[in-house]
C-alpha cells in the first residue's frame, strides 16, 4: 500500500504497518453532501491508505457512510455518532462538557466501549479537536487539540497517553486490519483480529 502524501498518514504509518490497508475509494462529495461538511484531510487520507478496520485489535475506524457488504462490526460513523452524543447526555451533557451535542461527530470505537469523535467546532476540518468519550477514562470527556492521525500514532507509541484514553490494554506491537481481511478470516474460519486459528 503506498502511503499519500498527508503528513500525518505519513507520520502513522511509520508506526502502524500499512500492509493490509485498502483504498475505500469513497466518494467523498457524496459523502459531503451526506454529512453537510468537509472531513479533516487526515482521515481522508487514512481512508485512502488503510481504510475502515481495526488498529491494535482493540480500536476500530469507521466509514464515513455504511456498506452493505461490509464486516459486521464496522457500520459507519451515523451509529457511533449518536450514541456518543447519548452518552454526553447521559453523563452530564453541559455540565460535564460545554460543547453542542450536535458538533460531536464520531470516527472510531473501542472494544472497550470508548468512543472517538471530533468536535466540529469551526469551518476548517482539519483544526477539528478530537474528544474522547471514555467509559472507564479519567476524566470520562477529554478534548485533545490535535486530529485523528495524530492522535492515533500517540496511542500506539505513548503509554501514558493510552492509559488517559482507551479503556482496554492495547498490544506492543501495532497493527491494522482492513475489515475485508477481517472478513476473509472470518470466513476461513480463523480469528479476524489475528488470523491464527480459534482457541
Amino acid at each position: 500500500m503506498t502511503v499519500g502524501k498527508n503528513p500525518r498518514i505519513t507520520a502513522l504509518a511509520q508506526v502502524v504497518p500499512t500492509r493490509h490497508g485498502v483504498d475505500e475509494r469513497i466518494d467523498w462529495s457524496a459523502v459531503e453532501e451526506i454529512w453537510g461538511t468537509r472531513f479533516p484531510a487526515d482521515y481522508v487520507a487514512f481512508m485512502e491508505t488503510y481504510g475502515a478496520g481495526q488498529v491494535s485489535r482493540e480500536v476500530g475506524i469507521l466509514l464515513p457512510v455504511p456498506r452493505p457488504d461490509v464486516y459486521s462490526d464496522w457500520n459507519g460513523l451515523r451509529d457511533e455518532t449518536e450514541n456518543a452524543r447519548g452518552t454526553w447526555e447521559m453523563l452530564g451533557g453541559r455540565a460535564a462538557l460545554d460543547v453542542d451535542p450536535g458538533s460531536i461527530l464520531a470516527w472510531g470505537v473501542t472494544t472497550g466501549a470508548d468512543i472517538y469523535c471530533w468536535l466540529t467546532t469551526g469551518d476548517d476540518p482539519d483544526r477539528w479537536p478530537v474528544l474522547v468519550c471514555g467509559r472507564h477514562t479519567s476524566p470520562t470527556f477529554q478534548v485533545h487539540s490535535f486530529g485523528m492521525a495524530e492522535f492515533l500514532r500517540r496511542l500506539c507509541t505513548d503509554e501514558e497517553f493510552q492509559e488517559e484514553t482507551i479503556s482496554v490494554t492495547l498490544p506492543e506491537e501495532p497493527s491494522f486490519i482492513n475489515w475485508r481481511e477481517q472478513k476473509r478470516r472470518w470466513d476461513a474460519g480463523l480469528d479476524p483480529s489475528t488470523g491464527e486459528p480459534w482457541g
